[in-house]
């Protein structure tokens, strides 16, 4: 699967705090919720979508 296609799928995926939209970082390797102020990592090219996994934004 090329680039393109991995990040439109990333751009699928909502939060599961608020269900509101993400974007990506590419340079932290992070899915951002503006919403909730979370940023759900993405390990090994999975993103992880636990709130308990999610760093707190400042």
């Amino acid at each position: 699967m090329n680039t393109e296609a991995n990040r439109h799928m990333l751009e699928a995926l909502i939060c599961p705090e608020t269900h509101a939209t993400l974007r990506y970082d590419a340079a932290a390797q992070e899915l951002i919720s503006d919403a909730a102020q979370l940023a759900y990592p993405i390990r090994n090219g999975i993103p992880v979508m636990l709130v308990d996994e999610a760093r707190k934004l400042d």
